[in-house]
């Protein structure tokens, strides 16, 4: 059994620290989702990233989200789906020139935020930010719940797929997320957080938040950057996945494996 890392990175922004210190948190991943300025990041902190992603050898990909940094892009938009797509592009195309820099593949694509929950259930939108994904011209992988909006998408369009599952958030019977504003929707035990991991990934279930049992696809498993004590949490989850027999490494993409791990800053 194999499995990927990932969690939501380069969300600072000029002086303001957003989420786990990268530096803590990278060491412990195998793939960073990089803001790439629209709700979160600058062009210094996407550089910083993905040169950090370089010197670990974490695959990169493009975080990509509405354009509301003051929301954190956790506020819908009601946007067309060319604004959508031609959002997505742009700020693919914003990370893959530092990645062009560090010489690094640019290797997938993860929504953030309003724009992910969205995807998840409204067809149009998915279809739009997949046209964005198809339109930069290189393949890229899309990270996406397996059953939803975004993956029926994916698959339509002949882009990979990389289906996720949460470790650190509590899933409701119908196999989506709690939202964050329930108490209860954000996992912070260590413990915790790694047995549900070990059960994602080795029984395909996780625990819902009414006791019951919840199929769960899973190639990778998201972390979130912003939950409390994150570093902890993605290192729980690799010590439990390595005693369980998993071997954690980057889903296969078509951009190519990472780089391995250097001494670049």
């Amino acid at each position: 059994m194999r499995v990927d890392i990932n969690s939501d990175m380069g969300e600072s922004f000029g002086p303001y620290r957003i989420g786990a210190e990268s530096g803590r948190l990278m060491p412990h991943l195998t793939s960073a989702n990089v803001a790439c300025g629209f709700h979160a990041g600058d062009p210094r902190v996407m550089r910083d990233t993905v040169r950090l992603a370089r010197a670990f050898g974490v695959g990169v990909g493009a975080h990509v989200g509405f354009p509301d940094r003051v929301g954190f892009g956790r506020r819908a938009m009601a946007l067309s789906g060319e604004e959508i797509a031609t959002d997505v592009l742009y700020q693919i195309g914003a990370l893959y020139a530092f990645c062009r820099e560090a010489g690094v593949p640019l290797r997938h694509v993860k929504a953030h935020g309003a724009l992910y929950n969205l995807a998840e259930r409204d067809e149009a939108v998915a279809r739009a930010l997949v046209e964005g994904v198809t339109r930069f011209g290189a393949p890229l992988v899309l990270v996406a719940p397996e059953g939803s909006a975004m993956a029926q998408a994916a698959r339509a369009a002949g882009v990979p797929l990389a289906r996720e599952a949460f470790a650190d958030r509590a899933y409701r019977p119908d196999g989506t997320l709690m939202p964050r504003r329930e108490p209860g929707s954000v996992i912070t035990d260590p413990g915790e957080v790694a047995r549900r991991a070990v059960r994602l990934v080795t029984e395909g279930t996780v625990e819902s938040a009414g006791g019951g049992t919840v199929a769960v696809g899973v190639d990778t498993i998201c972390v979130h950057g912003d939950t409390p004590g994150a570093e902890v949490l993605a290192a729980a989850i690799r010590q439990a996945l390595a005693q369980a027999g998993v071997e954690v490494a980057p889903f296969p993409s078509p951009a190519g494996d990472p780089p391995p791990p250097s001494q670049v800053a």
